[in-house]
């Protein structure tokens, strides 16, 4: 017995029944994942934190001891408060002989001495208080001209590059990231009027270099593109002047 046609309505019905589900689950999966990601990137790293923090808390001091329950997150708890305490410590005149002292004797170690030296370096480039950041995004042509590639101002050149790069104008140093990794990149030296300056925060310029292009700065109003000639001119001027 042959099969009868497909109704055509009946088969738009069924892919357009299908269309729909597919972008609504999509949709609730962008909306999903980032909140779901985050609470278990906390959840995870507080679980790491307490099997390294509470087995060096007294037992009378868990809260476990007396709710009947394990909660997550007293290690990290202990571990602000310990920290905050050494940090206090550290600032005083007496924290500070014994931080001397307690690095004399790394110094006096081989191995550890390096190791010591290259973690407290780390440290101190990631977690140091401090006001130094980049000042704006950019624009340079990397890596040859014609191809433009978003970067970040960090300070003019100084000293013996400022004297050896064989450019009689004004030299700047501008970090360029990789994508979709921005915390490696390249440090390049260039003459101001190279760089073309951007208004776009350094916050959404990152956005942009994270996501490969795909998210541009929140609430940009689309108006008619200035050239890239235009903007090296502009940039030019703001240089001579």
């Amino acid at each position: 017995m042959s099969k009868l046609p497909e109704d055509p309505g009946e088969v738009r019905r069924k892919r357009g029944m299908f269309a729909w589900l597919r972008g609504s689950f999509l949709t609730g999966l962008v909306v999903i994942a980032p909140i779901g990601l985050t609470l278990w990137l906390i959840w995870t790293v507080a679980g790491w934190v307490d099997s390294w923090v509470l087995p060096f808390v007294p037992i009378w001091l868990r809260p476990d001891q007396y709710v009947g329950l394990n909660i997550r997150g007293i290690g990290v708890l202990v571990f602000l408060i310990f920290t905050i305490l050494v940090g206090w410590m550290a600032k005083g005149l007496i924290g500070r002989s014994l931080i001397k002292w307690a690095e004399s004797l790394v110094h006096g170690l081989p191995v550890v001495r390096s190791v010591y030296k290259g973690l407290k370096q780390i440290a101190e480039t990631v977690f140091a208080q401090s006001d130094t950041s980049f000042d704006k995004a950019c624009l340079v042509e990397y890596p040859r001209k014609g191809i433009w590639a978003i970067a970040f101002i960090s300070t003019s050149a100084k000293g013996e590059i400022d004297q050896k790069v064989p450019v009689d104008e004004s030299k700047t140093a501008v970090f360029l990231p990789t994508t979709p990794n921005p915390t490696s990149g390249f440090l390049l030296f260039l003459p101001k009027s190279s760089v073309v300056e951007l208004d776009m925060s350094v916050e959404d310029a990152a956005k942009l270099v994270i996501s490969a292009g795909l998210v541009y700065p929140d609430g940009q109003i689309a108006a008619e593109p200035t050239s890239i000639e235009d903007a090296r001119t502009n940039s030019r001027i703001g240089t001579a002047s």
